[in-house]
């Protein structure tokens, strides 16, 4: 990460010259602080989220049917991603997409905020709807800021901008959880909306310092195509809203009418966005190679998040029925759990860096398959620990609060080892015709692990038992093994990538 003073001057005539942010573009301080309390606000939710729905004064619903809206909500966030970039390419460009997508999460969360159970699900649909707009582009917006991918700051900028990631995600569970829990359901939702205004009001005034180049729509929709894509926007509202109304006349509705094609969809649209690809006839040899060990990340990357992702229902639910969650006799909120990762991220993240880059010089850094393979075996093995808080409450008593922050410190070890080296693997195998796609491709993995556990928790399967924990660590480590295992072949797919 640069580390430069703020007064650092850089070439004339880039973006963001004058006065800098730690010698980055001061536009990165804008960004820097949206997205910081942007995630302030989503990961504050996401901590009260699975928890308030099972509160005798929230919803009080079942374990499995939480999970399965927890796991579904989140599966729509990265499915979401992908028309949200088509948006900004498409139609408003990044800028004013962002700007769109933090009033849309701003009004998501009031409305989450309200008393009703009726409008909480189109609170959480509108959440859903903003960060998948946001998500798509503000990273891209980083990147305008720099002399294109040569720019010996960009990385560093990547690395600043990761860390108001963090920030963000830190401190979210301890004020918004703390409230949350404590104080009251909804005025931690209201404090959540408070953040992204505040985000929003950073962006909005910081803007002049952003790239020319995010105000621009790359590839905008002629009138014919915003015609065309119009009417097939309405036919399909209107086959959603006839639907549901005869559905909800008929008297049949349940939660599962609006649950289940969302998990569906979730599984079935990665399949098909990468069945297009491999169709694809304008795609070389080379490409497609690299495509078909793309396919062997994605698999891995899915059933990665299939199990991580459950750090924030399966064992915050287990948290809160049957864990001790104190230290040294001082007890805090189950939703306090949701910042060891961001905390363990920021502290840990700098020495994998080096790590790699010490391993490079001595030409030992392993492959990104061999690291992918890491990744899956300990999150696998974050499971088998698992088992021994559920051992422990099965036999009555309940687990130590350490327990569950020794499972979070593998998983995250697990996350260095395989998301930072995803998202690189796929900037470098993306086909040139595909490569503003490939990210939202990459997102789709995590909505497919996520539509995965919906599926499951919608079919009544109770994901804390230890069964089910320890058949889905045992696929993991196989998945492992395999990636592993066939690693050779793998490389000789990806051809000129390393």
């Amino acid at each position: 990460m640069a580390s430069s003073l703020t007064k650092d001057t850089v070439r004339p005539g880039t973006p963001g010259s004058g006065k800098t942010f730690f010698g980055h573009p001061r536009g990165l301080a804008t960004l820097f602080m949206t997205e910081m309390w942007e995630r302030f606000s989503y990961y504050g939710m996401r901590a009260l989220l699975p928890l308030y729905l099972v509160a005798p004064g929230g919803l009080h619903l079942s374990a499995a049917t939480a999970t399965a809206i927890y796991s579904v909500y989140l599966s729509l966030v990265y499915l979401l991603a992908l028309p949200g970039g088509w948006f900004a390419d498409r139609v408003l460009g990044p800028r004013r997409t962002v700007a769109v997508a933090g009033a849309i999460i701003m009004l998501g969360h009031l409305t989450l905020a309200l008393p009703n159970a009726g409008t909480f699900y189109a609170g959480l649909g509108l959440v859903a709807i903003g960060s998948g707009l946001l998500k798509a582009n503000i990273s891209t917006m980083v990147g305008h800021l720099y002399d294109g991918p040569d720019d010996p700051r960009r990385d560093g900028g990547f690395t600043l901008f990761y860390i108001g990631i963090n920030l963000g995600a830190f401190a979210a569970p301890l004020i918004i959880g703390t409230i949350g829990e404590n104080v009251n359901w909804h005025l931690g939702f209201a404090l959540a909306a408070l953040g992204m205004g505040l985000g929003l009001t950073q962006f909005l005034l910081g803007g002049r310092h952003l790239s020319a180049r995010s105000d621009i729509v790359p590839t905008p929709l002629s009138a014919q195509e915003k015609a065309a894509t119009l009417r097939k926007a309405a036919f399909w509202a209107a086959v959603a809203i006839v639907f549901y109304a005869v559905v909800g006349v008929s008297g049949v509705y349940t939660l599962n009418w609006l649950l289940v094609p969302i998990t569906v969809a979730g599984l079935v649209i990665p399949v098909l966005v990468i069945a297009r690809m491999k169709r694809d006839k304008e795609l070389d040899r080379a490409e497609q190679s690299k495509l078909t060990a793309y396919v062997w990340f994605f698999v891995a990357a899915a059933v990665f998040w299939m199990i991580y992702d459950q750090g924030g229902s399966t064992l915050s639910l287990f948290a809160e029925s049957s864990a001790k969650n104190s230290v040294l006799g001082w007890d805090f909120p189950v939703s306090w759990y949701q910042s060891v990762n961001p905390v363990l991220i920021m502290a840990l993240a700098p020495l994998f860096a080096w790590a790699w880059l010490a391993l490079a010089r001595r030409g030992k850094e392993p492959s990104t398959a061999t690291k992918f393979a890491m990744g899956l075996v300990l999150v696998g093995a974050s499971f088998f620990l698992f088992l021994a808080p559920l051992a422990i409450a099965e036999g009555g008593h309940k687990a130590a609060a350490l327990w569950l922050a020794a499972i979070y410190f593998v998983q995250t070890v697990g996350e260095l080892t395989l998301s930072p080296v995803g998202l690189s693997v796929t900037t470098k195998m993306a086909p040139a015709k595909y490569a503003s796609q490939m990210m939202g491709v990459w997102f789709l993995a995590v909505t497919a692990g996520d539509a995965t556990t919906g599926l499951l928790s919608i079919a009544g399967v109770d994901l804390n038992k230890t069964g089910i924990v320890a058949l889905e660590a045992v696929l993991a480590v196989l998945a492992g093994a395999a990636v592993w295992m066939y690693r050779k072949k793998v490389k000789e797919l990806m051809g000129d990538v390393h």
